[in-house]
């Protein structure tokens, strides 16, 4: 199968979009986020920031992509949700999670905030916005409570009662990137991209130079590696400890965007050896697809198979291709394309599974859980491919 084909690749996110189209809305405010794999919710009540936010991109951008005004309106109803229910005007604050329509969780992330940014960029882009406003609005929150002017990057939890955490992390400065960069996108604002520039200079270059030239986790209050953090905790959802393949070519991807904005021959340097390495590292031989971390010294501490990761790594795998011309990126897209396709895709009831053991047996029967899936990377992956097929 030709899975670098645009016929393909329209017809994959329309069955995405089929798996939850028929139940994704909830009467009562927002999305439903938590899905068996045979599409039925369970937990209805519970909502989480990511999810909420990743469901507006989906349907504000497939809107677009897709050709289906429809998905406007479903768009329009989860920016409400998190206008009226995730955002506390008593507290000034966003809702990490919510129960049954009541703020639950009032930590406040920054990685959360990433795609609150995000998700006002891509309704930006898909004109049920029609000013900076909102944009402008998240950008200086993040500027009132996160930024650190003094290292370039942000802050990563503040406590319910303003405690600002000394855990510095690089996984909500990258979707900090990706948001701004999507900002920029959606509004033609310079502030947007200088900021994704700085961000990924100083976590790409400056705080890779220190790890071996690859982008590691966690870091103390000085941006130092934090080699310990987590480290008895390999298979934590947001803060892994290890080396994430996944988040090398994620950043290749963001690289790549900034080189579209910017075309400096250093951001497909690095996009292309933090591929390389990554994919060198951690494709797994005897079964197929990405492993989801490695230690420091190169072995596995992690050997699952994520779907984000497989689809994040074939979206860098068509940019690196289109810019370099070279085979052995293809080659990587075919390969991660067709280990999903075995594996990832559900070919029965629709969308992607989350989840997989080394040997590509299940966990469990859920598709998806509130901030852990939702088809964003999926989608979005597919999106970006898209766009390099013109």
């Amino acid at each position: 199968m030709n899975f670098y084909d645009q016929t393909f690749l329209l017809k994959h996110c329309q069955d995405i979009m089929d798996f939850y189209d028929p139940k994704v809305i909830d009467p009562n405010g927002g999305y439903h986020q938590n899905y068996k794999d045979d599409g039925t919710v369970f937990d209805p009540g519970f909502k989480q920031l990511v999810s909420s936010t990743r469901i507006i991109v989906n349907y504000a951008t497939a809107a677009r992509v897709l050709n289906r005004p429809e998905y406007i309106d479903v768009a329009k109803h989860g920016l409400a949700f998190l206008e009226n229910h995730h955002w506390c005007e008593d507290a000034a604050g966003y809702a990490w999670t919510i129960q049954d329509n009541q703020p639950q969780d009032m930590t406040q992330q920054a990685y959360g905030y990433a795609f609150v940014l995000l998700a006002y960029a891509a309704c930006k882009k898909a004109g049920i916005i029609d000013n900076n406003d909102s944009l402008d609005m998240v950008y200086q929150q993040l500027e009132d409570r996160f930024w650190l002017p003094e290292h370039g990057l942000y802050a990563d939890e503040i406590s319910a009662d303003g405690v600002l955490s000394d855990y510095r992390g690089q996984n909500s400065n990258m979707h900090m990137c990706e948001a701004m960069l999507a900002a920029y996108e959606a509004s033609n604002d310079k502030k947007f991209l200088i900021r994704a520039t700085t961000l990924a200079e100083n976590i790409a270059f400056k705080q890779a130079a220190l790890t071996d030239n690859l982008i590691w986790e966690h870091y103390k209050t000085d941006f130092q590696p934090d080699w310990e953090y987590n480290k008895h905790d390999p298979k934590n959802l947001y803060r892994p400890w290890g080396f994430q393949p996944g988040h090398q070519t994620e950043w290749s991807k963001l690289l790549l965007t900034l080189h579209k904005h910017s075309a400096d021959p250093k951001w497909i340097q690095q996009a292309k050896q933090l591929f390389e390495r990554a994919y060198a590292k951690s494709w797994d031989k005897q079964h197929g697809g990405l492993i989801y971390g490695f230690a420091p010294d190169g072995e596995c501490c992690d050997d699952d198979k994520y779907f984000w990761v497989q689809a994040e790594s074939f979206a860098a795998a068509s940019m690196l291709y289109k810019v370099t011309a070279e085979q052995q990126f293809l080659d990587a897209y075919q390969a991660l394309w067709q280990y999903s396709w075995q594996h990832m895709v559900d070919h029965k009831y629709g969308a992607w599974f989350r989840v997989l053991h080394r040997d590509n047996s299940k966990y469990s029967d859920e598709k998806s859980a509130a901030g852990s899936k939702c088809d964003y990377h999926t989608l979005g992956a597919c999106f970006e491919v898209l766009k390099t097929l013109g």
